[in-house]
């Protein structure tokens, strides 16, 4: 492990808005399950959450673009997250926390009802028919996220994989889920939307490479 990532991990801990709990995968609830607002932000404002945030450019700069909403980056990679954590500790940012835990353990860290929204920015699309369960809008995932989203609200999937937009797509479409927002090349259709607008260092990238970005936002409430 190089000297670099090394740093980054010292420097997690001393972050008081980064969140590393021991074991990977709990088998007991969080102490701020249900008091992320009372515990942690100290106000009563919608709870965001991006999963998969990597580096957590989006969730950054989601909160500097709403400081009215909380907002909650979740990776397992910590080396990344650390730059999302120093960006938040040098800007002197009190709307966001990181939280270092697997997906799938998420109703751990969670109540019912506790999150307002969701947003998926560039997951790993696990293409191979066998990898199907750790797609993060496969129904296995999509059933985390029932247990700690309030009723009607958004998930926000934003990819360059065309192959993860449009299996998203035939399960809303399969489950009956409603779909507000969906286009397979972004900056060629008609939504206008600056949250949107963000673009991560990989985003921008597969722009330069030519790619086409997805997006759709859906409720799994039917």
């Amino acid at each position: 492990m190089g000297k670099n990532k090394l740093k980054r991990f010292r420097e997690n801990l001393e972050f008081s808005h980064m969140i590393q709990p021991k074991m990977a995968f709990p088998f007991e609830d969080h102490p701020l399950k249900g008091k992320w607002k009372s515990e942690f932000f100290r106000r009563d404002a919608p709870i965001v959450l991006e999963l998969g945030c990597g580096r957590g450019e989006y969730t950054v700069n989601l909160a500097k673009m709403f400081p009215e909403k909380n907002f909650i980056g979740i990776d397992w990679k910590g080396a990344r997250l650390w730059r999302g954590a120093k960006t938040v500790q040098e800007d002197c940012m009190d709307n966001v926390a990181f939280l270092r835990i697997q997906i799938h353990s998420i109703a751990h860290f969670f109540e019912v009802n506790e999150v307002d929204e969701i947003w998926i920015t560039f997951p790993d699309p696990q293409l191979r028919e066998s990898k199907e369960m750790k797609r993060l809008t496969s129904p296995r995932y999509l059933d985390y996220y029932r247990k700690i989203l309030k009723p009607d609200a958004l998930i926000n999937l934003k990819t360059d994989s065309h192959e993860l937009y449009n299996y998203t797509l035939d399960l809303c479409s399969e489950m009956n889920y409603k779909i507000f927002r969906n286009t397979s090349d972004l900056y060629h259709s008609e939504i206008v939307d600056e949250v949107l607008e963000i673009k991560t260092t990989y985003e921008k990238r597969w722009l330069n490479e030519g790619l086409k970005i997805c997006y759709l936002q859906f409720s799994i409430d039917k």
